[in-house]
């Protein structure tokens, strides 16, 4: 989680830069492959996101955080108006916006509405997942998107890394000169645990069924080392329902064991050092909906 630069005083660029867009349209792939780190959870199905994650990517003469979003969608429940209300105000104190499109989608009515919500700063319009669709398909939506104030339009594959060093150096173009946001060697503004929790949420969404991982949540219990050079970590796995408790830790407690060992590896990976993974399953009902256990369990 390391990165050392040397900064350059003379004609450093640094600022800030908002993705935006809406649910399961490569946001956070596109961070993660810009910053060259998996910093944020990355699944198929939508809402995955529920936090600002800044990501650093920095160099000798430059810093540029990059912040990616949830979803902007209409929300069914208090946390979804919490996740929306994040990815707004993530547009507040920006140097450039990145809107976010599905190309086989193309520019809905959702997006437009998101297009409305950029502030008066320079914007990119980023037409992803062009691997999955023809060039035929492709122009139609930059001639629309013609019609937008856009400073920038580049086709892209994030999950391919197809066009992004174009993306950088634009953003790297469109950055003002100024001072690191982030000590050079800092990768995002989250700590550790944050990282830990949504390793295992992301493995509960990769591995259990479509009702259970837009009701999951998970909390950091407790962290310590033992005297073996094993590092124990202590967390819940908050459902809604006694139904889901069932199918997250399967027959004979197999699911959450398969949670549990894909889990601690990615974690292991983190921390760079043998890990004891120790969960547990609680049912909170209707927490999404509450916002006394909303804030129980940090949104």
């Amino acid at each position: 989680m390391k990165q050392k630069t040397l900064y350059n005083v003379h004609m450093f660029k640094a600022g800030r830069v908002a993705i935006v867009g809406r649910p399961n349209v490569g946001k956070s792939t596109l961070l993660n492959a810009l910053v060259k780190e998996k910093l944020c959870i990355v699944s198929s199905k939508p809402e995955t996101t529920r936090d600002n994650i800044q990501g650093v990517l920095s160099g000798e003469d430059f810093q540029i955080v990059l912040v990616d979003t949830p979803g902007m969608h209409r929300p069914k429940h208090l946390l979804g108006k919490v996740m929306v209300r994040r990815a707004t105000a993530s547009l507040m104190d920006i140097d450039l916006a990145i809107a976010l499109i599905d190309a086989q989608s193309g520019i809905t009515q959702e997006d437009m509405k998101i297009f409305e919500l950029l502030p008066e700063k320079p914007s990119f319009l980023l037409i992803n997942k062009i691997d999955k669709t023809g060039r035929a398909r492709i122009l139609p939506i930059i001639d629309k998107a013609r019609r937008f104030n856009f400073s920038e339009i580049i086709p892209i594959s994030a999950s391919k890394k197809d066009g992004l060093d174009v993306v950088f150096k634009k953003i790297l173009e469109y950055m003002p000169e100024g001072f690191p946001i982030f000590p050079d060697d800092q990768l995002s503004d989250k700590n550790e645990d944050f990282f830990i929790q949504e390793i295992i949420r992301e493995k509960v969404l990769e591995l259990t069924y479509e009702e259970v991982p837009h009701s999951t949540a998970v909390t950091i219990e407790e962290i310590k080392e033992r005297s073996e050079g094993t590092t124990y970590i202590r967390a819940e796995i908050y459902i809604e329902k006694t139904s889901q408790k069932g199918i997250v830790i399967g027959r004979a407690g197999s699911m959450l064991k398969k949670i549990g060992e894909s889990a601690r590896k990615e974690i292991e990976t983190l921390l760079e050092k043998k890990v004891f993974l120790d969960l547990h399953v609680k049912v909170f009902e209707n927490w999404r909906k509450d916002p006394y256990k909303l804030k129980k369990l940090g949104y």
